[in-house]
């Protein structure tokens, strides 16, 4: 799994398996522009909640972008001579869930394949006679919606022939024709079905499997220069997980109908988990990450401030449903508690004084015999500590901010902590904290459940999505790298 870390003090991403030895070409900036219908869930629609453009092409046109260094310039274009205005050279790149074909490769050039799909019957939910294609074209009264110039229209014609299609000039309007009883079924790729079924809750719903299997690919121009790094990108985000998450996000993810996750926190941990001095509110990334996590899967969270000892044997007795506290996976936990895939990779750091001039590093520290170390009791850091300088030199508390308080008050020479939440107390306690030297360790975070946790595969696959579309970057960015408080 490819996650984010830190270096130095500074937010870089984890490294990914290189598509080549070089890794993806750099653009250099260039603005591309991106075809696409607005009118193609999950692909490319208008969120009528909103009125924002969103979909499977935003997302994974900025992952693109973000590997290949180019800016995304989406263009809302007619599906009806998509492929002579690509031809023509009237945009970039055209993304609209488009298959290809040999007829279509005549006239455009197409990226490799990144998806497979398959053709399927869309019905309405009370449809009880249309079981699948085949009752569908043995039932002769029943008429059949696509849109105009797809391979939906092609196959629909083969299957019930061409006099029961009605064709509209977009997919949208063959589905509104479905549910408003016009036509009683529609001829669809699975995973533009998944979008409208899921846009239209309780209305609609496949009838039997999927019937064809076919591929997707983005449009250009014939002998275009973005052919070459629009493949490289797709390569790096297929081997990272980046396209499998996506797919989470827009066509498969897990729905838990509101119900209520139990998050366990310290609120002492910044900036996993801590309370604002200015408001007396409890914020931080794990409040972030939650609320970004049941929003994709559709839960609520209920955050309880929990005490670090014994948090794992209480995860474990299930009294909440996950916690949430910047918690290292290790072999020792995972025998009591299980844990989610990583959503961090990280590093253990000295923490110390901003005015110290003598320990630069941990060898420095743990030569220096007259330093002591501030940890929190029961963590990884307290076991470190103990081995880079001794158990007499070490001094537990029962939180990090406690331990903190003592390094800036001066009871301990220095703290060992993870560093993603040294960037939070340097941040909460401006101009009196430092990391000496780089970070020593690399480990990965991950939230805790009770063993056998039903939780535990829809939060991966929430974990999966937030990072394939940019969201748990955005969110270390806010409270790793720019928080600041008032």
């Amino acid at each position: 799994v490819a996650v984010s870390m830190v270096k130095n003090g500074e937010w870089v991403p984890a490294e990914a398996p290189a598509v080549a030895e070089e890794g993806p070409p750099d653009l250099g900036g260039r603005e591309v522009v991106v075809a696409v219908e607005n009118a193609y869930p999950p692909f490319n629609f208008i969120d009528e909640a909103t009125g924002e453009a969103i979909g499977w092409d935003y997302d994974a046109w900025e992952a693109i972008c973000k590997l290949i260094n180019c800016t995304p310039v989406f263009k809302e274009t007619a599906w009806e001579g998509i492929f002579e205005a690509a031809a023509a050279g009237e945009f970039d790149v055209a993304a609209d869930g488009i298959t290809i074909t040999a007829e279509r490769d005549e006239v455009v050039d197409f990226s490799d394949p990144y998806m497979v799909y398959g053709q399927v019957v869309l019905v309405r939910a009370d449809e009880t006679e249309i079981a699948d294609k085949d009752t569908l074209a043995a039932l002769t009264e029943k008429t059949v919606g696509v849109q105009l110039g797809t391979t939906n229209e092609a196959t629909a014609i083969e299957v019930v022939g061409e006099d029961r299609v009605e064709s509209y000039d977009t997919f949208d309007m063959a589905v509104v024709a479905l549910i408003a009883g016009d036509v009683d079924a529609v001829i669809i790729d699975d995973v533009a079905a998944f979008g409208f079924i899921a846009t239209n809750p309780g209305k609609l719903k496949i009838a039997g499997d999927r019937f064809t299997s076919e591929e997707l690919g983005f449009v250009f121009q014939p002998g275009s220069d973005l052919i070459e790094p629009t493949n490289a990108a797709l390569a790096a985000m297929k081997e990272d997980g980046t396209l499998d998450g996506l797919f989470t996000k827009w066509f498969a993810k897990p729905d838990l109908e509101g119900r209520e996750v139990t998050v366990a926190v310290e609120n002492a941990y910044p900036p996993f988990n801590f309370i604002d001095e200015a408001t007396g509110e409890a914020i931080g990334w794990d409040y972030d990450a939650w609320e970004a996590i049941c929003k994709l899967i559709n839960c609520t969270p209920v955050f309880k401030e929990t005490a670090w000892e014994g948090i794992f044997e209480a995860a474990a007795a299930g009294e909440f449903d996950v916690a949430a506290d910047g918690i290292t996976i290790t072999a020792e936990r995972d025998e009591v508690v299980d844990f989610s895939d990583p959503y961090m990779v990280y590093g253990q750091v000295v923490l110390v004084r901003a005015d110290e001039t003598e320990i630069a590093d941990k060898d420095t520290l743990a030569a220096l015999t007259e330093k002591t170390v501030g940890v929190q009791l029961g963590t990884t850091n307290e076991a470190t500590a103990i081995e880079v300088v001794g158990e007499d030199r070490v001094e537990s508390y029962d939180t990090f901010d406690m331990a903190v308080v003592a390094l800036i008050a001066g009871d301990v020479d220095a703290v060992i902590i993870d560093d993603v939440a040294a960037f939070g107390f340097i941040a909460t306690n401006p101009g009196k904290l430092k990391i000496a030297g780089d970070r020593f360790t690399s480990e990965e975070l991950g939230f805790v459940f009770q063993p056998g946790s039903d939780l535990i595969e829809p939060v991966n696959a929430a974990i999966a999505a937030l990072r394939a579309d940019g969201t748990w970057d955005e969110l270390f960015t806010k409270w790793f790298i720019e928080y600041k408080p008032e």
